[in-house]
């Protein structure tokens, strides 16, 4: 990953990164009380805003948090820290945690000033073979807690499971629960079963992706019929194609899974409709009012 762009924010100011500072009592810090998104911004717009906004006023409920800033306040923290950073392609990572208290206890949840805290950085750029070789992916079990339904900073089974793909020399991990697909390490998982686009229903196992909901959508756009429903592993390791999405990725083919090929062993017309598709589309969004 390429390091982040210089300016950052920091409860109410904007400040270079490398002088951003919290209390080590912060809760995010002791106990990884907080909740985060990921948005990706092209052409200086920030994509899918409304459901990124949307997700993390959610995962912020669900830790019994209010988020601090309404939509307008989050915009205008979004639109300043983009123009500040230079615009273009970039993405924004945005936390809140509970903040920092006087000392370290589990509970009662203490009402103090929250922690809010966003930088930007530049897009990854694939490397360009992906789009002829695609992805090599392994399988794990879903060591992760119960509710992956909420965005939290509280990373650390995910680390471990992305970490089996790196010592592999694999792109992502792919997730399995009681027999069934989940996601991935960090990414939604979609597969291609006689030429329709599944993916697991969402439910407190699997985080709502923003791009998920994208890549369902421009599958409708060029045709291609799209259902919710559980995928069990030998559906997956069986399955003619196999896609990974998030918000840094876009959506991507998985051509190897556990050394073994997926369907021809090269990406599959299913995602290339989809990908160009998403390209284009961008193209449109560059063009827009995102306010």
């Amino acid at each position: 990953m390429a390091e982040p762009f210089p300016v950052c924010y920091l409860n109410g100011e904007y400040l270079p990164l490398a002088q951003a500072r919290i209390s080590p009592l912060d809760r995010g810090f002791l106990y990884g009380d907080g909740a985060y998104e990921v948005m990706p911004v092209y052409g200086g717009r920030p994509f899918r805003l409304e459901a990124h906004y949307a997700r993390l006023t959610r995962s912020l409920a669900e830790i019994r948090m209010a988020d601090p800033h309404s939509r307008a306040q989050w915009c205008d923290i979004f639109g300043t820290l983009i123009a500040r950073n230079g615009g273009g392609d970039q993405y924004i990572y945005w936390q809140v945690t509970r903040g920092a208290e006087g000392g370290r206890n589990h509970a009662p949840l203490p009402d103090v000033p929250r922690t809010v805290f966003a930088f930007c950085a530049p897009l990854p750029i694939a490397p360009p073979a992906f789009s002829e070789k695609g992805l090599a992916c392994v399988t794990a079990a879903d060591t992760r807690w119960a509710r992956c339904d909420i965005k939290s900073v509280a990373l650390l089974a995910n680390v471990l499971l992305r970490q089996l793909a790196v010592d592999a020399g694999a792109a992502e991990t792919i997730l399995l629960r009681n027999g069934d697909l989940t996601e991935a390490s960090a990414s939604t998982v979609h597969v291609v079963i006689g030429g329709e686009l599944r993916t697991p229903p969402n439910s407190q196992q699997i985080l709502p992706g923003t791009t998920r909901g994208v890549v369902e959508e421009l599958a409708a756009r060029v045709g291609i019929p799209c259902r919710a429903v559980p995928i069990a592993e030998s559906q997956l390791r069986s399955a003619d194609e196999i896609w990974i999405c998030a918000a840094t990725r876009e959506v991507q083919p998985v051509t190897t899974l556990d050394g073994k090929p997926v369907g021809t062993g090269r990406p599959g017309p299913l995602w290339r409709r989809v990908y160009d598709e998403f390209q284009r589309w961008k193209q449109e969004l560059r063009q827009q009012p995102w306010r």
